[in-house]
């Protein structure tokens, strides 16, 4: 653990006025109850044509517009192409930006174009590693959506492709370049939490759409739908549309909810802790309700460990998902320490910091009898166990994004194209994707395998 990274350390800041202040104002207030909002600051650059940058999308689905979209509100970039094996979302690519857009069915085309900067990746998890691979050989700077591969034995090649081409890849968990994982991060390490214990995320889900059963469209049929070439490297199996437009619930193709879900809170957790991430895990579960078909589980429950390293204590971590969540659905992640707890989104971060009570009350008390209470009531209070100062560092503050923040999604691409221009570095490149997406397939290689597996989380490798 960090030398301050204890309660000592960060009330010490506060009180003394310093640069912290600014990150836990009224600490030492009682019981206070506050929210601060949060801010960042862009650079206003505006970009003559020569000076765009010229993105081409790979896989124009769901994910891929709502990415592109992102992606088009940084200055200074311009959509070219648009590659899709449906030929609706190929339409769909014109009708959102235009019809100037290049669009095709091989996305070998779009490599070949000398005049394309950047690729955006967001086709089935199959297909990621041969296509970025491909794409940085052919001296594209790449954002390839999470989980940055699909099996284990992908990442070093993909590893290796990025370092040799001198290329920018960014790994697109969204959420990485946020405010609200800025100011965790910036709190975990001021001490804000002390030693961290655990760390409990949830997603429960309630709908057919959030369970992946995407609807098909119409006019999906072999003229229009190139399933052949979709299928790829995965075992040849007979036309079937739910195969193409529902690819999550199929393990050929896809990863599952750890593939899908995990990989943005392993992502979003080694970041604050600078972590290399967990060396062993262990998952229950089972297809629950939704019998469509699929062959992964909707209802998970996978245990982590992270050992002790020099930013963090030895912890442990909770990842629940439910596709059949009769309250409605919801989500979580809280980061919880010796000294407080982190409730962390995009848009905010809400520290709590509580009493430790080490003081004996009535339940334990109550065997005793009144003289006996008295003197050990006596001992406890010359031990000093329960410091003003304690009681006084308690209550909760909550940072919260201002009304116009653009949002996590755009400041992941910032981060992308800034590096692009300034031959930077990105928060989230091949190594940090690898240890990030490695964790989150342990989920599955342990729910497969119907036991514990062991990691490890430096050289990137099942034990």
């Amino acid at each position: 653990m960090k030398k301050n990274n204890s309660r000592r350390s960060f009330l010490k800041k506060a009180t003394l006025g310093s640069a912290a202040m600014t990150t836990a104002p009224l600490v030492l207030a009682s019981s206070f109850d506050e929210k601060i909002i949060l801010s960042r600051d862009y650079s206003h650059h505006q970009f003559s044509f020569n000076d765009q940058i010229n993105l081409a999308l790979i896989g124009s689905g769901i994910q891929g517009i709502y990415d592109t979209q992102a992606a088009l509100g940084v200055n200074g970039v311009k959509l070219v192409a648009a590659c899709d094996l449906y030929l609706g979302r190929l339409e769909r690519a014109k009708e959102l930006w235009g019809n100037d857009v290049m669009v095709t069915r091989d996305y070998r085309k779009i490599l070949e174009r000398k005049d394309i900067d950047a690729i955006i990746i967001a086709t089935p998890d199959h297909w990621h590693q041969k296509i970025a691979i491909e794409a940085l050989g052919a001296g594209k700077h790449v954002y390839c959506e999470k989980p940055m591969i699909q099996k284990f034995e992908e990442g070093d090649a993909l590893i290796k492709a990025q370092k040799e081409s001198g290329r920018i890849m960014q790994v697109g968990s969204q959420g990485m370049s946020s405010l609200g994982n800025e100011k965790a991060k910036q709190l975990y390490e001021e001490g804000a939490i002390g030693d961290v214990v655990m760390l409990d995320m949830y997603n429960d889900r309630y709908s057919a759409e959030g369970a992946w059963q995407y609807p098909i469209p119409p006019d999906a049929n072999p003229n229009t739908v190139d399933f052949d070439t979709f299928l790829g490297n995965a075992p040849k199996t007979p036309y079937e549309l739910k195969r193409f437009f529902r690819w999550r619930n199929y393990k050929d193709y896809g990863t599952g909810v750890a593939g899908d879900l995990f990989v943005h809170a392993f992502s979003t957790l080694n970041h604050i802790i600078s972590s290399n991430g967990p060396n062993r895990a262990l998952t229950t579960g089972g297809l629950r309700y939704w019998n469509d078909g699929r062959d992964v589980p909707d209802v998970t429950i996978t245990l982590y460990d992270y050992p002790k390293t020099d930013t963090h204590a030895a912890f442990n971590a909770a990842f629940r998902i439910n596709f059949i969540a009769g309250s409605g659905g919801g989500g979580g992640f809280k980061l919880v320490g010796t000294e407080g707890e982190m409730e962390i989104g995009q848009n905010y971060v809400k520290l709590t910091r509580s009493k430790l009570g080490m003081v004996p009350g009535g339940y334990s008390m109550v065997a005793f009898t009144e003289e006996t209470q008295e003197k050990i009531r006596n001992e406890y209070d010359a031990k000093n166990l329960e410091s003003r100062a304690s009681s006084l560092s308690t209550g909760t503050t909550t940072w919260e994004a201002p009304r116009d923040y653009k949002g996590g999604h755009y400041d992941h691409f910032n981060n992308f194209f800034t590096a692009i221009r300034t031959n930077g570095k990105v928060v989230q490149d091949p190594t940090f994707g690898l240890r990030a997406a490695g964790a989150a397939l342990l989920a599955n290689e342990s729910y497969y395998k119907k036991r514990p597996v062991d990691w490890d989380p430096e050289l990137m490798k099942l034990i």
